[in-house]
């Protein structure tokens, strides 16, 4: 394929080379020339993305049309925006790109050939070009060489808009059009902007090719039983998933069909704050040479000090998932057989593990809570509830309801077992208890993905509406309900009655779902 004839015809007249799929040493060595990174003592390249260390989610929006206008779910996550506006800063960005050097990487999103879509991802700079061939599916030669592109990405971080005059809130932005399969990226060095803005697309098409779209994390035993883990950040879905004894299929987004689950991606992007090799040793040994080190501190000597916050919380480490030592480098994995929700409860009420029925599995999972603690965000003081639906709102364009029936049809398929685990606080909450010990939460969640959990008792609890498991081996049962951890019953009252209302006025935004499903969540009298 003529891949300059192919640009052109999108608009883009380069006189400079276009730089194909070449190899990521080549494309590191580019960088380095450009002098838009260096090489750290562990052989990954360290960049700085400037201003915008983490995605600009007020800067996103979706071109309206007559196909989308009322399948999706239009609101602060969803901007819209009008045609025109769009055509006008794709043809300034096309002209802007015109005179430049290119790095195209051509691939996929998805790592199952029937519902995998291919993709080109047109960069201004060589390190977007890495980022896409770590992130996303590689392509094999053969597929390279008769590579047709479904959709388009054109990443241009030194193209600024005009904010209100061009009809945007900023200098950056990200707009989906959906329609023509194109993807403007402008303004903002970040690149998790690549892979959220084509993860976004991935939750709109597949639920029309019934396909579950999950930002989840997900790893199998070597039967090929699967375990897909839920959570928001903070929460431990990284640690938890990250398991020498199970294979990992991929850590972030993926897609549950009739086949079993399979990785939307082909690569990690972790935080890398508070990285210890003897706690996350699989992430420590990913960044090597050919992995990116986004706003990490370096110090003279040019090593990497994960625990140096000085550019932002949000430092990143993007690589291949074959640099995992146990990856499922199929990206592919059979049924899940059980399913973990993971919050951190920081007021220290909700139980460290309980058992959901589909219906409550429905109702949490749109709920997608945890907490917020003081000092995560100016003006915290306090522990905040916050509510992600689908554990994962930023990045789903139809209504979380729409979700919630994919997730109820599939639990309904596999007879998968649900729990909501809880690696929160006890003891009173976060100003005066503490948080459950790591490995006790391990020793539930291996329970649960055992088995053994299945045929116990179980206790209800009376506020949240949740099954409690009368013991585990292994944990202290005065825990499983945590009013027995505070030394005032009362209190403990109060502070769950007050977090099941911030349940409840969070659910009161979903209309049109289910009494059953309404009725599974906690009880407010």
């Amino acid at each position: 394929m003529d891949i300059k004839r192919d640009i052109e015809l999108l608009g883009i007249t380069t006189e400079e080379k276009i730089y194909r799929n070449i190899p990521v040493p080549k494309l590191v060595r580019k960088v380095l020339a450009k002098k838009q990174g260096v090489l750290t003592e562990c052989g990954a390249l360290a960049v700085a993305t400037g201003k915008y260390t983490g995605r600009s989610p007020n800067d996103r929006f979706i071109v309206i049309d007559e196909t989308n206008r009322e399948t999706i779910n239009w609101g602060d996550s969803n901007q819209s925006i009008e045609k025109d506006v769009y055509e006008r800063l794709y043809n300034r960005m096309m002209g802007y790109l015109s005179n430049k050097e290119l790095y195209v990487f051509d691939g996929y999103s998805g790592a199952m050939e029937e519902y995998r879509v291919p993709i080109r991802v047109i960069n201004e700079k060589p390190v977007s070009a890495i980022f896409s061939n770590q992130l996303f599916v590689r392509p094999t030669k053969e597929e390279l060489d008769n590579f047709e592109p479904e959709y388009k990405i054109f990443t241009a971080p030194k193209f600024k808009g005009n904010g209100e005059k061009d009809g945007i809130n900023s200098e950056a932005f990200v707009i989906l059009n959906l329609k023509e399969k194109v993807i403007l990226i402008g303004g903002s060095e970040y690149n998790g902007e690549i892979k959220k803005s084509m993860f976004s697309v991935m939750n709109y098409l597949m639920p029309e090719k019934d396909v579950f779209p999950m930002h989840c994390s997900a790893n199998m035993d070597e039967e090929g039983n699967t375990v897909l883990f839920f959570g928001l950040s903070g929460t431990g879905k990284t640690t938890l998933s990250a398991d020498p004894n199970r294979k990992l299929i991929g850590d972030d987004e993926h897609g549950w069909c009739d086949e079993g689950v399979f990785n939307f991606e082909g690569g990690c992007y972790a935080k890398t704050i508070g990285l210890e090799r003897d706690k996350e040793e699989e992430i420590y040994d990913a960044l090597k040479f050919g992995a990116i080190l986004e706003n990490v501190v370096l110090d003279d000597e040019k090593k990497p000090n994960y625990h140096d916050n000085k550019y932002t919380e949000n430092c990143r480490g993007a690589y291949p998932i074959n640099f995992i030592k146990n990856a499922e480098l199929s990206g592919q994995g059979g049924q899940p057989n059980t399913i973990i929700f993971l919050t951190a409860d920081a007021f220290g009420v909700i139980p460290p593990i309980s058992k959901l029925t589909k219906e409550g599995a429905m109702y949490h999972f749109m709920s997608g809570y945890t907490s917020k603690l003081a000092g995560t965000e100016r003006g915290i003081t306090e522990p905040v509830a916050t509510f992600s639906a689908c554990f994962g709102e930023p990045f789903m364009l139809r209504s979380p309801y729409d979700y919630a029936r994919l997730l109820g049809e599939r639990i309904d398929k596999s007879n998968a077992d649900v729990y909501l685990v809880n690696t929160g606080w006890l003891y009173g909450g976060y100003k005066q208890g503490s948080r459950i010990k790591l490995k006790l939460t391990r020793a539930m969640v291996q329970a649960a993905i055992e088995g053994k959990l299945k045929d116990i008792e179980y206790d209800k609890h009376e506020i949240f509406n949740l099954n409690i498991p009368k013991e585990i081996p292994g944990v202290p049962r005065e825990i499983l309900r945590p009013e027995n951890t505070w030394n005032n019953k009362d209190e403990y009252i109060d502070t769950a009655k007050n977090l099941a209302k911030s349940f409840s006025e969070n659910f009161k935004r979903y209309s049109n779902v289910p009494m059953e499903v309404r009725e599974a969540g906690p009880c407010v009298r």
